[in-house]
């Protein structure tokens, strides 16, 4: 079985590690930003699983500035771990959706402060105009940059159920447009969303092994309070996935991509306050050992599995009903 140093999957870790020789840790920031998917310019609702912190439920807070939410974050890391180097992460809502001159401020001081070595930009594939392109091109010119953007799914169906607020094309320039600039990008992806079974989502993972990504992130479908979605789930439209289900689902997952790309994550957790379930994801270590172990009894390993092939006029026309 291969190993990316005890893992049998390309993890983030192994990469930064390789990459700058030392231990890296993100600093998770808010740089004040909005959504168009929520503040009226594509509606007022947001996709229907993103909480009101715009899935920056663990960053900094943004009443304060880029290096007061930087040093309140780093310190309590530096007790913690003493050493390492930092990635300033824009995680909370839309961090291209402003003017290209306020992007570019943000940005400058979060490069500045001291150990950061990478800059990570959660985003839509939507709000990545010509400008904005121009921006990120400047920094990754100065810093290590990689863009995070919220697929979820490559089923447009699903896309349109969870209101994502745009299609499968669209992804795909901004992923284009992306790596004509050198820049590196990380995909979302969730488990579990309504009316998504194990064949929904290892095709969106199949769909991912054909593209010119160099980083997944997997995440568990969570049900947080006051989230558009609850109300599936009241009228018993969201049944929640179970830990054996989900752990195995993201072994053989990772088995399908080639090795070349970095796994960003595994598994999440919600806000103990917000989370409505499923419960079992607040044990984020026993998941994360959970999956460890299923690719040891299985021997499975990243690309074992893996086939290169994009049918994304296939994947498209997927359906899904959750009305």
């Amino acid at each position: 079985m291969k190993l990316w140093g005890d893992k049998s999957y390309h993890s983030l870790n192994y990469f930064l590690r390789e990459k700058f020789q030392d231990k890296v840790y993100k600093i998770s920031l808010d740089a004040g930003f909005s959504c168009p998917n929520r503040d009226g310019t594509k509606n007022g609702t947001g996709c229907i699983f993103c909480s009101e912190r715009g899935s920056g439920d663990f960053a900094g807070n943004r009443d304060f500035s880029i290096q007061k939410q930087f040093d309140d974050i780093s310190c309590k890391m530096e007790k913690k771990w003493h050493s390492g180097k930092y990635i300033a992460y824009f995680q909370a809502y839309t961090n291209t959706y402003a003017e290209p001159d306020v992007l570019r401020g943000k940005y400058e001081e979060a490069i500045s402060q001291e150990g950061v070595v990478a800059l990570s930009i959660a985003t839509r594939p939507d709000c990545l105009g010509d400008e904005v392109l121009s921006v990120l091109s400047e920094f990754s010119g100065r810093v290590y940059t990689f863009v995070e953007l919220g697929l979820q799914t490559v089923s447009d169906s699903t896309g349109r159920a969870i209101n994502r607020g745009y299609d499968l094309p669209v992804f795909e320039k901004a992923v284009e447009d992306l790596r004509k600039l050198g820049i590196d990008v990380v995909v979302h992806v969730i488990f579990g969303l309504p009316g998504e079974e194990t064949k929904d989502m290892l095709d969106t993972v199949r769909y991912l092994a054909g593209m010119d990504v160099q980083g997944v992130k997997f995440h568990l479908l969570h049900l947080m309070k006051d989230t558009p979605m609850v109300h599936l789930y009241e009228r018993g439209k969201l049944k929640f996935m179970e830990m054996d289900e989900y752990v195995s689902l993201v072994a053989e997952s990772i088995a399908l991509l080639p090795e070349n790309i970095v796994i960003h994550r595994t598994t999440g957790d919600a806000p103990r306050d917000l989370l409505i379930g499923p419960m079992w994801s607040l044990k984020k270590w026993e998941v994360l050992n959970a999956i460890d172990d299923y690719f040891r009894k299985n021997d499975l390993y990243q690309g074992k599995n893996c086939s290169r092939q994009k049918k994304s006029d296939h994947y498209t026309t997927q359906g899904v009903n959750i009305e």
